[in-house]
């Protein structure tokens, strides 16, 4: 009876102590985490620029300003200014205009002759993610520019750089889905995993990778914003203007996160990886008739009844220890994912406050199901059976669940468009991701039926159902059955020697098998997952580089043979077939852009709007662009000036020679809009 009333023993109570201090951090870090998390426009854009983009001034202003969308972050060469023979011109270190935190501007050198200047930016957006363009103005009248791609290089990250930021990205996605996959199927499924030696490694490389990648990601994006070599990371002052942004105080509140995470790893292996107090029969039972199995025939039912309280007692304080560990795991595992997702995509744009809690509950599930499916491998090595199977599978399915409906909104909000997700970067590594998730879930089907046959094999069942037991159930269980108890401690001996690869039996080697193809296709996940969160979203793409909103797009560089050589000094007609899908006359026929000299320079643009029918017709609104992907340059807008129904003229300059795409938005109501696209050369 004494063992009913037992209260937790003082490291226990400790223990409990411990839990609720890291619950207070934890909640605290996460409270400012979300707090710093304010709305914004996805992906930042250049509003206007002062000079205006393809304007003539008659002096020399003194300084350039640019206004985006939303904030930006600046570094000392945000905003360049190239005079006509690509020698730089500004002062320097742009900072904001009348401290207004969506404004760059960069004062000019004196003296300044006449002629067409280029201006090169690169700045990051609010969403963390650099950007960048070019435009141009000219001074008294145009003239012929010849701007470098050197001097354009700057709106590029370094090959070597970007490659390591990106990995380093991967890493940390793999390591958050290994920690807290890991610890919530020891503490969900496994128990007793947190006594194995594989199991805690498992945990430790998932804190190590984790707190590793970090670091890195945080001394590599300095140099990653400003497009300069790896050799600047190590840069202390490119490190405190990372820590000024938002993405810097993300990674900082990780490193916090992962000492506190250390914390609750020490309670997790302490605590649930202690031998646990047997519970037997009272001494003065021993050798009594009632030492059979509880609950046999001839045992007194108040003695059975009493023997159970007993052993309830006795799992209560291990019980309460898992559910604040539980409680604590929950904790950190959404502030941790808070450090993803209040510095990336769901911290911007449109229903952010649903985006960001969608957001946390996509990581978390992505975690428990692809961190799940290495600490099963981990489990299977050592050799348990169907019952601690089931109880993942239960929560990979749950898991699958969330990752569809939240999966699903994610890429409504990110795409925009049907368009858009076969006509941007984004959408098709959407399509490659939602393969793989795909691919992961007929694996997980084949895996489900090796369960079946596992648990329809009695001889190989029954042998570890009692090793997955809590150990204080399975001692209580039989502790009164010396030969009972002795069998089960053979049983788990022979567990713990021949659950290896040499030991598995068909079966459980099949199922081990389909799940080591699972976490390989989940490690892909984690790739394109890493390179989605790099990719502007399609619906940000359409916008920025005059993709169609409505599915028509322009044809890879070096794709079709869809892009005409124009001959310089020759004029150059483009037809763009368009369609915006409405019911106005309007709606649908085709843009005619004619280029004049079609060379690198001025150009005069002429832009002809004809309906189905062969006539000009009239639309709302019209916007026309010119973009050097391969210099990421652009888009250059041209200002339009009516000349009657359906006919605009203007003035293009196209500093660079290479492969250009002209874009032009048409919107027939206020609904209904396309931009259709088009290649061209020019030598």
């Amino acid at each position: 009876m004494g063992t009913a009333t037992t209260q937790p023993a003082g490291p226990e109570k400790a223990a409990h102590r411990r839990i609720a201090g890291v619950l207070g951090v934890l909640g605290a870090l996460l409270a400012l985490m979300l707090a710093g998390a304010g709305p914004a426009s996805a992906h930042a854009t250049l509003d206007s620029t002062d000079p205006r983009q393809n304007s003539v001034v008659a002096t020399a202003p003194q300084a350039v300003t640019l206004t985006f969308s939303e904030s930006v972050s600046l570094s000392g060469d945000s905003v360049r200014v190239l005079d006509p023979a690509g020698q730089a011109v500004d002062t320097g270190n742009p900072a904001h205009a009348d401290g207004k935190g969506n404004t760059a501007r960069v004062g000019l050198k004196g003296g300044l002759g006449n002629g067409t200047y280029t201006v090169a930016w690169r700045a990051v957006s609010d969403d963390s993610h650099p950007i960048g363009g070019a435009f141009t103005f000219s001074i008294g009248a145009p003239s012929d520019t010849s701007v470098s791609a050197t001097a354009l290089q700057g709106a590029e990250a370094d090959g070597l750089v970007a490659a390591l930021y990106g990995t380093g990205r991967t890493v940390a996605y793999a390591a958050f889905a290994l920690l807290v996959g890991a610890a919530a199927f020891v503490l969900l499924c496994w128990p007793a995993g947190t006594a194995r030696r594989p199991a805690q490694r498992l945990l430790m490389t998932g804190w190590t990778a984790l707190l590793v990648s970090t670091v890195a990601v945080l001394m590599l994006r300095g140099p990653y914003e400003r497009g300069s070599g790896v050799g600047q990371a190590f840069d202390l002052s490119l490190v405190r203007a990372t820590l000024d942004e938002r993405i810097g105080t993300a990674l900082a509140a990780r490193l916090l996160l992962l000492a506190a995470s250390g914390v609750f790893l020490s309670l997790l292996v302490g605590q649930l990886g202690q031998p646990p107090r047997p519970v037997g029969p009272k001494p003065e039972d021993q050798g009594s008739g009632a030492s059979g199995v509880s609950g046999a025939s001839g045992e007194d039912p108040e003695e059975a009844e009493l023997r159970e309280l007993e052993r309830r007692a006795a799992e209560r304080p291990q019980r309460e220890v898992r559910l604040g560990l539980g409680v604590a795991g929950l904790v950190l595992a959404v502030a941790l994912s808070a450090t993803w997702v209040g510095a990336d995509h769901a911290s911007v744009g449109i229903q952010v406050w649903l985006a960001l809690p969608l957001g946390i509950l996509h990581l978390i599930a992505m975690a428990l199901w692809l961190g799940g499916l290495a600490a099963l491998l981990v489990a299977l090595r050592e050799g348990v059976g169907a019952g601690v199977v089931d109880r993942f599978s239960k929560i990979a399915f749950g898991s699958v669940a969330v990752l569809a409906v939240t999966g699903i909104y994610q890429s409504w909000r990110g795409l925009g468009s049907w368009g858009a997700l076969t006509g941007t970067e984004y959408g098709r590594l959407l399509l490659v991701k939602s393969g793989c998730v795909v691919v992961m879930l007929g694996v997980a089907w084949i895996s489900r039926s090796w369960l079946a046959r596992l648990r329809s094999a009695p001889a190989e069942a029954a042998e570890v159902e009692q090793a997955e037991l809590p150990e204080p159930v399975a001692v209580a269980a039989h502790s009164e059955d010396p030969l009972r108890q002795a069998q089960l401690e053979r049983q788990r001996a022979a567990l713990r020697s021949a659950g290896r690869d040499r030991g598995l039996t068909p079966t459980r080697a099949g199922l081990r098998r389909s799940v080591l193809v699972e976490a390989l296709v989940a490690v892909a996940v984690l790739v394109v997952t890493t390179m989605l969160t790099n990719s502007p979203p399609g619906r940000v793409a359409g916008e920025v580089k005059g993709e169609s909103t409505a599915g028509a797009v322009a044809p890879a560089a070096g794709g079709a043979a869809a892009a005409p050589q124009t001959e310089p000094g020759r004029t150059v007609d483009l037809k763009l077939p368009y369609d915006t899908k409405g019911r106005t006359p309007n709606a649908k026929g085709t843009a005619t852009v004619t280029l004049n000299p079609a060379r690198t320079g001025p150009n005069e643009v002429k832009l002809a709007l004809d309906g189905a029918d062969g006539q000009p017709v009239d639309v709302p609104e019209v916007q026309l662009a010119f973009t050097l992907p391969d210099r990421d340059l652009g888009p250059l807008p041209v200002a339009l000036t009516p000349e009657g129904t359906g006919r605009w003229s203007g003035t293009a300059q196209l500093p660079l020679a290479g492969t250009w795409v002209v874009s032009v938005q048409i919107r027939s109501s206020d609904i209904d809009q396309t931009t259709p696209t088009q290649q061209f050369k020019i030598g």
